[in-house]
């Protein structure tokens, strides 16, 4: 095996053990709703279409990720809330 082989094959395992470590630690999280503090949810909702977009502390639509079994602790949910049916 010449060096470029080698390089290649490195590099090729480095990207293997990257997702499967990815995929490990994405099993062991899970959505915490009501939690994420301003300008830190990890994704959109209803008002908004990315991370990062939170108005204010602890929204209950706002929601991050959490180690599994945190989220209730920290004085989260881990369904969503119920939508509101609209006012006139």
């Amino acid at each position: 095996m010449n060096k470029r082989q080698a390089l290649i094959a490195a590099a090729l395992a480095t990207v293997c053990a990257t997702q499967t470590a990815t995929v490990a630690a994405a099993e062991e999280q899970e959505k915490c709703y009501g939690v994420a503090k301003a300008g830190q949810n990890d994704c959109g909702t209803a008002t908004h279409s990315c991370s990062g977009q939170a108005k204010a502390d602890n929204e209950p639509d706002e929601w991050k990720f959490v180690a599994k079994g945190t989220c209730e602790k920290a004085g989260g949910k881990t369904t969503p809330p119920a939508k509101q049916a609209k006012t006139k």
